[in-house]
């Protein structure tokens, strides 16, 4: 198809615009050869007419889909030229945020001016191993390349970073050294990579200034080597620099910066260290304040300073050392200061005694007088003679310039050779990446000899990169067996002749040099003469004469030829080196130490770097007669001697291309300038390669991927099997003329626009297609409206007729209605007027009446008041005169009748003073008072009759007599009342005048009372109805406040709950944590025991090496001694050396807790059998008397004694030596072992364990000489107990006593002896005594036991008489009869002392018990052996019966019987296994390390190895033997440790000893006797538990053990998933279809459809049904299991998501459908296998959310609300790079706008989430081991023979 065809209606193309280069334009009318004009819409709307090239008539280049814009390589675009590149590039810099792009096999990296958080470890990770087109462009990508291509191809590799000053080069080169640094890691301890990374700060300090373009520009060009060696691990480093900017030390431009260093000095100038130097603020000096801005913004050059001491620290640089290049640097910074003073015009002079040239001589130790002497002073030198010549200041200023350069330059040249020293490899190097950072093209408004330099350089890049680009398409070609034809690119050679070739412009410069009357000028004019008009490439400017253009490959750049010359010589003057060289400084000496010739005036100083400047300064004139017999190389000549060498190594390296691009001038981040984006684009060779690509066949597709994405553009006839067959057919129709594409072996290559041709086919194929469903569905739709619009018509008539039928009849029952409404309506208005008119006359009547009867009512009302008061009022008047009547009666007699009481009071007090009187008068006479009573009483009684008498008589007369005396006091009275009232009468009317007084003041003050009152009560009546409300108010608050309380309660409530839940999540989090961190620790360690185990192996190996001559072994050490076994016959003085010396390789670097376990459980072993040998003794003191007595009759057996004692104590010794050399070892590996991974709990906790080792030894030492005093006295006292009869003599004896060289020992044991005599001689008496009752005791018990047998032997012989059931029921009567009168007889026996009967009582229980106990263990083997009995009568049957179908009845009759075997009835077992101490090897080697897992986990019962291990330890536990439980316990976790070290990446063996080791540890606490682990036990299992040793120590060990190997498993299945993940969850097209492939340019990547090798979702469902099988047949516990799971899960997804985030091409819809589905296939295994509850699908969430977020809308803002509530398991920058990544991959799709995620940004600001863009994928959840018990019964295991353990028996 012609490319005019494709100029159609609605194409989009591209114009030039001189704003932003290039604008985007659609065609309104399709384009026709030979049309002049086109008519274009911008995307504006503004319409224009574009006028074609009336010339070339040169169409605007098309625009490319919108679904290939965007891509990570520019040449998978279909239309390769400018504006595409660049509007790529933009897009994925503004929109997508993406700083890097593929162009080919170049890395355009756009400095974004922000930091980006792409480069932590984790992307280090997810790019280390993968294939460079496999994952988003990166740095790191390319550094990956560069890595892979080392270790594959063995061949050197280059990374060119190249671009202008701001471009970011420099970083770029740090980036790609860090992921070296991380990836390979160092072979040495040496930290060879830290010091790589260290280098930047230093080189950067003296190499890097600021700019206008840049705040950190590098001014020199640098090449570092990174050595590797065999194994790829970085081993040193090698740095070359180029084009150090010396100019920079002399001179800034405005708004520039000298070097770094200078700054950080100052800063730093208030250190104690820095005060000798005399320095000051940067504004003080010459060479530092002329670029007018001293400080960066955003930079602390203190706190720099610290850091670049640091890297020279680091480095090796001493600080003596580093002292000196400060004072040198400093030395500059005054010389600069130094000024001069003119004479005349030809001389001048230094100030005398000037400051700053004293400071400088003071720290460069160098004469005063001299220096200022040489400074205005040159010397000239002919051939006769030599003169001295004074100069002008401006030569003088400019010799102090180049002077301060060359200073500069060689301390610059120093410090790069220390830094190579501190970075060179110790080892031989393998291989090396270089790495070069060097200028881009420069162009200034002025350009002088460094630009011309630097463009020099590049040419010389430019030309390597366009050689190796073009021959990389070659082979490409070729290997395609494409048809190869010459493609033209641009070829730099002329250019680079133009420069370095013989007459160029450096061999004329040089010449120039030499020239004695040199000059500027008279070397243009030699470049116009040569050149001009003759070269195509050199140019003259129109209106100068002292410069010249040169065409580049970038772009012409004009050349001020001033300076050339000078800055080409780089002037230094002999006589001022030489006074430097005769400096007492140290440094400066070396600086210049390489110098060997003599400079002349007009040589060049060696330094082998360009001196580079912004601004041109104005050189000394040439003098005649400078010419001198030996000339140096000139700068220029040098620079391209270098640069051919550079040349050399690119060249025999392959080369890695990495261009920055400047996307702005003005440091704004993420800002795109084009127009500076296409300058860089021409300079940087990345159109270079566009266009050499788009020459040939630039797209480029493997046949699959074709037939996948254009399979629709077929017809099903046209599908072969044959892919390429098929993609051939149906190319030749699609695209007729031939030359646009080609055939290869892989691909099919196709010329530019073609794609977009196919692109354009397959889009109106698809669109048609759509269209036609389209078509269908709407007539589908619109048919069945109509079918509903028809059905509702009809029953909208139906209803509409019904309605109004029902109105009508509605109507005339509502005209009938209204008729008779209205006839009730007017009935009921006449009625109403009546009865208004009715009620109204009678209300008058009623009124009327009523006012009348009221007034009469009244007035009869007010008379019968009146009636009223009057009766009141008389009626008052006469009470009122009554009542003062009747009070003055009563007052009179009360004054009467108080008269008369006083006078009775008087007479009474008459009478009581005369008794009282009398009563002290015959106080006493009392008894005689009442012997006169008695008297009186008896007289009284004599005298009674008579009073009777006398009192009859006397009433009478009394009577008579009272009668009168009242009347005459009734006469007296009157008399005086007569008397009285007349005077009362008075005060009476006195005080009725005061009472009305009285009484009106009364009445005033009620009637004021009453008035208070009623306000009282008002104002209280008020009060209270306040109160009520008040009350009423309060009592809606209260319940308001009852309400809000009650809310707040349950709020409170609810908020604690969710607070509790919350912590106890938090706590649970910490948990997990801390089980984390103790589990890395676990990780570390172990990795750090195998580290310690190979160097231990290799150690061995070394150690191994046969030497000549005879190999001495010592015997007192037995090879068969076990790790801690030592001989006993070593002191220990002597031991530990000699263990040191033969066993280096036995020692661990850390060993486990387990051994200071052990010791301080001997030592609590020691001091309880210390106890209890104290006790014994204590026991044993009465007896000692008895003994002695025995001794003394018994004949002297010292001998024997001492023998005994000697064995004891030799016993002791070896124990106590063995846990001596168990601390001293102990100690010594926590002492030598200064690394910090070892030390994991921190030096202060093992300090701690030093301290508590110490005090065990110290108590060890203690409670062995306790323990040889007790055993020494055991000895002699069983020695007296039981007497031995051993011959013994005095050499025995003399042995023993030299054995033990211990004197104390031997004195104590002699005083031990002497008490334990003494001892004896007083126990022998009290023994023989009791000896002699025990006897008596014992005879009377033999007696009863006889009687009782004889009457046993009887009842028996009755019994056996009977039948068996009368049997039974007589032997439990008679048992019952015994059991009855033995209680009776001892309830007898003890009637006395209940104490007894109680004791007596519970051992009768206690026998019951263990009768009942046997019966039961009876029942169950009788039991068993019924079942084997019917089993062996089954087998038996069966043989007869084949036996006899083989045999004839002849056989049968002449067959002799054979002898039956009985068999022996079975032991009842006790689930206990022995062994000897000997075979505890063997049992390790065949159970453990040569045990396949395959046959045990098929065939035998899961764990079975667990429950071996445990019945050993159980039967050791038995025996009480702790040296073989500990023996076996350390065997055992060796032996796995060395089975998983050796078979550790086999899954079945980790998986079988995982499962084991938990089994074994779930053994010991089930069996442990702790009550929390018994719960689920048996009786019999109970009865199985440990009874000597608590195991739980061990149990630790074990513990972290099986912590090591699910981390171990868990890494197996992580290698094994890995390569599996990204193929099957990604890549692999589970729904074949969905998903079409775009065009990926050069860098491949893997193809998304299933080969042969390609793994698939079904091959990792395959991988997790094969790893669940495995464990489930081991017997792994099901929450293990289900942890297991979770953790494949968790590495699924992590490195699903992890990979989709650095993979643009998979972030599409198709793909989220895809990643959704396959996550439904997981989720369905987890339900199959029911493991929903593992937690697993919970680690996919991040996963299922990602996918969600590829396929939800992504418009609107409750679109962004969807996503923010949706993707709450992501963090806010992996959504946000989602969104980012997201690529259409068909054209329905659509982009996310910019501002949409701007939103969505905005709503997650307040989010607190990680900053982290990648999961961790090698994060392990922390694991836990639930206790498990096993119902197996121990007794019922039976050990195959397979195992090959004959030589264990049960017990």
């Amino acid at each position: 198809m012609a490319a005019s065809e494709l100029y159609t209606k609605y194409a989009r193309v591209w114009i030039p615009d001189p704003e932003e280069v290039w604008k985007s334009a659609e065609l309104l009318k399709d384009y026709k050869p030979g049309d002049k004009v086109l008519q274009l819409r911008l995307e504006e709307g503004k319409e224009l007419e574009y006028c074609l090239d009336a010339k070339t008539k040169e169409l605007p280049p098309l625009r490319n889909p919108d679904i290939l814009v965007g891509e990570n390589d520019l040449t998978a675009l279909s239309y390769l030229h400018e504006p595409a590149v660049l509007h790529n590039l933009k897009v994925r810099f503004i929109d997508s945020k993406l700083i890097y792009t593929y162009c080919g096999i170049v890395l355009v990296a756009i400095n974004p001016y922000e930091q980006l958080p792409i480069y932590g470890e984790d992307i280090i990770n997810a790019y280390s191993g993968q294939n460079m087109g496999d994952m988003d462009p990166h740095i790191f990508a390319v550094a990956e390349e560069a890595y892979k291509q080392m270790a594959r191809d063995e061949r050197n590799q280059s990374i060119i970073v190249s671009g202008e000053s701001g471009a970011g080069k420099t970083v770029s080169a740090k980036y790609a050294m860090r992921y070296f640094a991380t990836v390979s890691g160092s072979a040495s301890e040496a930290n060879v990579e830290e010091k790589v990374l260290a280098s930047n700060p230093i080189m950067e300090s003296i190499g890097n200034a600021k700019t206008t373009r840049n705040d950190n520009s590098s001014r020199f060009g640098k090449y570092i080597e990174i050595g590797f060696d065999k194994r790829y691990r970085i081993i040193g480093a090698n740095m070359r620099t180029y084009l150090l900017e010396k100019s920079r030390v002399v001179f800034q431009a405005e708004e520039e910066r000298n070097y770094h260093i200078f700054y950080q000095l100052c800063a730093s100038a208030a250190l104690p260290e820095f005060k000798t130097l005399r320095l000051g603020n940067a504004n003080y000096f010459h060479y530092t304040k002329q670029g007018g801005s001293p400080v960066i913004d955003g930079v602390d050059d203190a706190k720099e300073m610290v850091n670049t001491r640091q890297a020279c620290t680091l480095l090796g640089i001493s600080d003596s050392y580093q002292m000196g290049i400060f004072r040198i640097l400093a030395g500059i910074l005054h010389l600069g200061n130094v000024e001069f003073a003119s004479r005349d015009s030809d001389s001048c002079t230094v100030p005398p005694k000037h400051e700053p040239l004293t400071i400088f001589c003071d720290l460069m130790g160098v004469e005063y007088e001299e220096m200022a002497h040489w400074l205005c002073h040159r010397k000239l030198a002919t051939a006769t003679e030599t003169y001295i010549k004074p100069i002008s200041k401006l030569h003088a200023i400019n010799a102090r310039d180049a002077l301060a350069k060359h200073i500069y330059a060689n301390l610059f040249n120093w410090i790069v050779d220390h830094v190579n020293k501190a970075l060179h490899a110790t080892v031989k190097q393998h291989s090396f990446i270089g790495v070069l950072d060097i200028y881009g093209f420069e162009t200034f408004e002025i350009n002088s000899f460094e630009q011309f330099c630097i463009n020099y350089a590049n040419e010389k890049l430019q030309q390597q990169f366009n050689m190796h680009v073009f021959k990389l398409e070659q082979e490409e070609y070729m290997k395609e067996q494409i048809p190869w034809t010459l493609i033209d690119f641009y070829d730099n050679q002329p250019c680079i002749n133009l420069i370095e070739a013989k007459m160029g412009v450096l061999d004329l410069l040089d010449e120039e040099c030499k020239m004695p009357k040199g000059s500027d000028d008279s070397w243009a004019q030699k470049l116009y003469n040569t050149h001009l008009n003759k070269c195509a490439l050199f140019e003259k400017p129109r209106m100068s004469n002292k410069a010249f253009i040169i065409k580049h490959f970038a772009d012409k750049v004009e050349y001020q030829c001033e300076g050339f010359l000078e800055k080409n010589k780089d002037t230094v003057y002999e006589e001022q080196i030489k006074v430097l060289k005769s400096s007492k400084f140290k440094l400066l000496l070396e600086l210049f130490q390489d110098e060997e010739k003599v400079l002349s005036p007009t040589s060049a100083t060696p330094s082998g770097r360009v001196p580079l400047t912004r601004m041109p300064i104005k050189p000394a004139k040439a003098r005649p007669g400078q010419a001198s017999k030996e000339h140096k190389k000139t700068v220029g000549h040098q620079f391209r001697n270098s640069l051919h060498l550079l040349m050399e190594t690119l060249n025999a390296t392959t080369p890695h291309y990495v261009r920055c691009i400047k996307p702005n001038d003005f440091k704004f981040p993420f800002t795109f300038d084009e127009k500076r984006a296409v300058q860089q684009l021409r300079a940087c060779g990345v159109l270079e390669t566009i266009r050499i690509s788009a020459a040939g066949f630039p797209s480029r597709w493997t046949y699959q991927e074709f037939f996948s994405r254009y399979r629709v553009l077929m017809k099903q006839k046209d599908v072969l099997g044959d892919r390429k067959q098929t993609c051939k057919n149906v190319l030749e129709k699609l695209i007729q003329d031939k030359d646009k594409y080609q055939f290869g072996k892989t691909k099919i290559f196709f010329r530019a626009g073609q794609v977009a041709y196919l692109e354009k086919i397959r889009a109106d194929k698809l669109r048609a297609a759509c269209i036609r469903i389209q078509k269908t569905i709407r007539g589908w739709l619109m048919r069945k409206k109509y079918m509903r619009m028809r059905k509702a018509a009809i029953t909208i008539q139906r209803h509409v007729r019904g309605y109004q039928a029902r109105c009508y009849a509605t109507f005339l029952r509502r005209t009938r209605a209204a008729i008779t409404i209205q006839k009730f309506q007017r009935m009921y208005v006449v009625r109403k007027r009546y009865q208004g008119m009715r009620d109204a006359t009678i209300a008058l009547q009623a009124l009327l009446r009523g006012y009348m009867v009221r007034n009469k009512y009244q007035m009869m009302l007010r008379e019968h008041k009146c009636v009223v008061l009057q009766k009141h009022v008389r009626g008052w008047l006469a009470r009122r005169r009554y009542g003062r009547t009747l009070r003055a009666i009563v007052y009179l007699q009360c004054c009467y009748r108080r008269m008369m009481a006083k006078r009775e009071l008087k007479k009474l007090k008459i009478e009581a003073r005369s008794v009282e009187r009398y009563k002290k008068l015959h106080i006493g006479l009392e008894n005689k008072i009442m012997q006169l009573q008695r008297k009186i009483d008896e007289q009284n009684k004599e005298y009674k009759s008579l009073l009777e008498k006398m009192t009859s008589l006397e009433l009478t007369y009394s009577t008579e007599t009272e009668k009168l005396r009242s009347d005459v006091e009734r006469l007296r009275m009157s008399e005086e009342e007569a008397r009285n009232a007349t005077s009362r009468v008075l005060s009476l009317q006195e005080e009725i005048a005061k009472l009305r007084k009285e009484l009106h003041h009364t009445q005033a003050e009620k009637k004021s009372i009453e008035e208070w009152a009623d306000k009282y009560k008002h104002e209280t009546e008020q009060l209270v109805s306040e109160l009520k409300e008040q009350n009423s108010l309060l009592k809606t608050e209260k319940e308001e406040l009852n309400r809000r309380i009650h809310d707040q309660a349950r709020e409170i409530t609810e908020s604690m709950e969710k607070k509790l839940v919350e912590e106890t999540k938090q706590l649970e989090l910490d948990l997990n944590d801390e089980r984390l961190r103790y589990q890395n620790l676990l990780n570390e360690f172990s990795r750090l025991e195998e580290r310690y185990d190979d160097l231990k192996d290799e150690m061995n190996l070394m150690v191994s090496i046969p030497k000549p001559g005879h190999k001495r072994t010592d015997s007192t050490h037995s090879s068969n001694e076990s790790e801690y076994t030592f001989s006993s016959e070593i002191t220990e003085a002597e031991d530990l050396p000699l263990r040191m010396e033969q066993e280096p390789s036995e020692k661990k670097a850390a060993l486990d807790m387990s051994l200071f376990l052990k010791l301080q459980k001997r030592v609590s072993e020691l001091e309880q059998e210390k106890q209890s040998l104290q006790d014994e003794l204590d026991r044993k003191e009465e007896q000692a008397l008895r003994a002695k007595a025995k001794e003394e009759e018994r004949p002297p057996i010292r001998g024997a004694e001492l023998e005994y004692e000697s064995l004891k104590r030799q016993e002791l010794e070896s124990e106590n030596k063995k846990l001596k050399n168990e601390l001293n070892e102990l100690q010594k590996a926590l002492t030598e072992t200064r690394a910090p991974e070892v030390t994991a709990p921190g030096a202060p906790a093992y300090r701690v364990l030093l301290d508590q080792l110490t005090s065990v030894s110290e108590e060890l030492e203690v409670r062995k000489e306790e323990v040889l005093i007790l055993r020494s006295q055991l000895v002699s006292q069983k020695e007296a107990i039981q007497p031995k009869h051993t011959m013994t003599d005095a050499t025995i004896l003399l042995e023993d006593v030299q054995k033990m060289k211990d004197k104390g020992e031997i004195a104590q044991a002699y005083i031990g002896l002497k008490e334990t005599n003494r001892l004896l001689e007083s126990q022998l008496q009290s023994q023989k005594k009791s000896h002699e009752n025990e006897l008596e005791s014992l005879r009377g018990e033999i007696q009863s036991l006889k009687e009782e047998n004889n009457r046993q032997q009887q009842l028996l012989a009755q019994n056996l008489q009977l039948p068996p059931e009368a049997r039974i029921e007589a032997s439990l009567q008679h048992e019952i009869t015994r059991l009855t009168n033995e209680n009776l007889f001892y309830e007898e026996l003890y009637a006395d002392d209940p104490k007894k009967y109680q004791l007596y009582r519970i051992s009768l229980y206690k026998r019951m018990i263990d009768l009942m106990e046997q019966l039961e263990k009876q029942d169950k083997t009788v039991r068993k052996l019924k079942k084997q009995l019917k089993v062996f009568a089954k087998k038996i049957g069966e043989l007869e019966v084949g036996q006899m179908e083989n045999i004839s009845p002849g056989q049968i009759i002449d067959e002799p019987i054979r002898p039956v075997n009985i068999p022996r009835k079975e032991k009842d077992f006790q689930g206990m296994l022995e062994y000897k101490k000997e075979d505890e090897q063997k049992l390790v080697k065949n159970l453990i390390l040569e045990l396949k897992p395959r046959g045990v986990a098929v065939n035998l019962i899961p764990g079975l190895p667990a429950y071996i291990l445990f019945m050993c330890v159980r039967h050791a536990d038995y025996l009480n033997d702790d040296q073989k439980v500990r023996s076996l316990l350390t065997s055992t976790i060796n032996g796995i440790k060395k089975v998983l070290k050796k078979r550790g990446d086999d899954f079945e063996t980790v998986s079988f000893w995982l499962s084991n080791t938990c089994r074994f540890l779930h053994c010991l606490k089930q069996y442990s006797g702790e009550e929390g682990f018994m719960k689920h036990n048996t009786p019999r299992q109970n009865e199985h538990c440990l009874t000597n040793f608590d195991l739980a120590e061990y149990r630790q060990v074990l513990s972290d053990l099986a912590i090591q190997i699910y981390q171990q498993l868990v890494r197996v299945l992580e290698n094994i998933l890995q390569p599996m993940i990204v193929s099957g969850m990604l890549e692999h097209e589970t729904i074949q279809g969905v998903s079409g492939v775009k065009p990926t340019g050069l860098r491949k990547r893997t193809s998304s459809i299933a080969d042969e090798g390609t793994y698939t979702l079904d091959s990792i469902i395959r991988q997790l049904n094969s790893f669940h099988s495995v464990m489930c047949q081991h017997g792994m516990d099901p929450e293990l299991i289900k942890q297991v799971v979770k953790q494949m899960f968790y590495i699924i997804g992590a490195v699903t998501l992890n990979n989709l985030l650095l993979r643009k091409d998979m972030c599409s819809w198709s793909k989220g459908m895809q990643i959704r589905y396959n996550v439904s296939q997981l989720e369905e295994w987890l339900r199959d296998k029911n493991l929903m509850n593992s937690g697993a699908k919970e680690t996919l969430e991040p996963l299922i959310q990602a996918a969600q977020l590829l396929q939800v809308k992504k418009k609107t803002d409750e679109d962004a609300e969807a996503i923010c509530s949706m993707c709450n398991a992501l963090t806010t920058a992996q959504i946000v790079k989602v969104l980012n990544l997201y690529t259409p991959v068909n054209e329905f799709e659509e982009r996310v706008l910019v501002s949409f995620i701007r939103t969505i940004q905005v709503r997650l600001r307040d989010r607190k989430d990680s900053p982290q863009l990648l999961m961790d994928a090698k994060h392990i959840f922390p694991v836990t081991f639930p206790f498990n018990p096993s119902s197996l019964a121990l007794e019922t295991i039976q050990i195959p023979a397979s195992l090959g353990l004959g030589f264990i028996s049960r017990v």
